[in-house]
C-alpha cells in the first residue's frame, strides 16, 4: 500500500484545508465516517432523505473540493459524496500499488453495504466515473458518468504535458492556474477555489496516474443498467471524437457533449449536468 501523501505534515495541510471549506459551506451538510476493510472512509451528505445520489469525485479531488457539485445535486436530490481512499481529502490515506479500479470498485461496494444504500445512482466524474463502472451491486440502480475515465486511455498532448510538468516540479498559484487553464475551455478561467486547492494538492501529495480502460466484457455488463455518460466540448483529456465510438462499442449509448465545457466542470456547468443525471434519477414515466 502506497500514502497518498508526501509527509505527515502534508496530510494535515490538505486534511486542514478539506474540514475548513465543509465548516464554512454556505449550506447545510453533514458527515459520517464508516470503518472500512480500506479504514475510514469520509462521507458529505446534503438534502434530506435517504440518500439517492452517490458522488464519486475524480483524481485528487473529494467533497471539500466538489462542494459546487454538491450544492447542485442536493437542491434537487439527496445526495452523498465520499472522500476516496487514497485520494486528497478526509479518507484512509492509503491505496494500492496495483489493481487499483478494481480495488477501488470493491471499496464503494463495502460503501453501500454498510450505509444500505438501495436503488441508488452512482454519479462518477473522471477518475470516479471508473470506479462507479467497476462497482458491482444490486444496490446500484443506474450511473451518470461525467468526464469518464474507464473508456479510453487518456489524451495528453504537449502543452498539456508541459504544463502539468511545470505544476508538479514547483507548485505555484502561477503555474497551477497556467495548467488549469487547460482543463477548461478557451477563453474561461478556472475557478480560483479550484486553483488554490490544486496548488497544495500538488505540493503535498503524490501523484495518480490516470487509470486505464476498464475490461470490454465489463463495460458490456454494466449495460444491462440505465446509464447515462456526458463529456466537456472542450475536454482535452477526452475529446468527444475518440470517446463517443468507445461509448457507442462498448455500452451501445451515444455520448452527450456538454456545450463550451472543458474536462473541469466548473460551477456554471452544473445545471447542465444535473439536467443529464435527472435522465437516469428521474426517468420519464411511460
Amino acid at each position: 500500500m502506497q500514502a497518498v501523501y508526501k509527509s505527515e505534515r502534508g496530510r494535515r495541510a490538505v486534511q486542514q484545508w478539506c474540514s475548513q471549506a465543509l465548516a464554512g459551506a454556505d449550506f447545510p451538510i453533514s458527515t459520517m465516517a464508516l470503518d472500512t476493510g480500506a479504514g475510514w472512509i469520509q462521507l458529505t451528505s446534503a438534502g434530506t432523505g435517504r440518500p439517492r445520489i452517490l458522488m464519486v469525485p475524480g483524481t485528487g479531488s473529494n467533497a471539500a473540493a466538489a462542494l459546487p457539485w454538491l450544492r447542485a445535486l442536493s437542491a434537487r436530490w439527496p445526495t452523498t459524496i465520499v472522500d476516496l481512499p487514497g485520494q486528497p481529502g478526509l479518507s484512509d490515506q492509503y491505496r494500492p500499488r496495483r489493481a487499483r479500479l478494481a480495488w477501488y470498485g470493491r471499496v464503494l461496494e463495502e460503501i453501500l453495504a454498510l450505509t444500505q444504500m438501495d436503488d441508488v445512482v452512482l454519479v462518477g466524474n473522471s477518475l470516479g466515473a471508473a470506479v462507479a463502472l467497476a462497482a458491482s451491486s444490486p444496490r446500484i440502480a443506474a450511473r451518470a458518468l461525467i468526464s469518464p475515465a474507464g473508456y479510453i486511455r487518456l489524451t495528453i498532448d504537449p502543452k498539456l504535458a508541459s504544463a502539468s510538468a511545470a505544476w508538479l516540479l514547483r507548485p505555484t498559484v502561477d503555474r497551477t492556474r497556467s495548467m488549469l487553464r487547460l482543463f477548461v475551455a478557451s477563453g474561461q478561467n478556472p475557478p480560483e477555489t479550484e486553483v488554490e486547492w490544486m496548488t497544495l494538492v500538488a505540493a503535498n501529495c503524490r501523484t495518480t496516474l490516470a487509470p486505464p480502460p476498464l475490461p470490454a466484457q465489463l463495460l458490456t455488463d454494466r449495460a444491462q443498467r440505465p446509464c447515462v455518460v456526458g463529456v466537456g466540448e472542450h475536454d482535452r483529456f477526452l475529446p468527444p471524437r475518440r470517446l463517443a465510438p468507445a461509448v457507442r462499442r462498448s455500452m451501445n449509448l451515444d455520448l452527450r457533449v456538454l456545450p463550451k465545457m472543458g474536462h473541469l466542470t466548473t460551477p456554471e456547468h452544473l445545471d447542465g449536468v444535473a439536467n443529464l443525471i435527472a435522465e437516469v434519477v428521474d426517468p420519464p414515466r411511460s
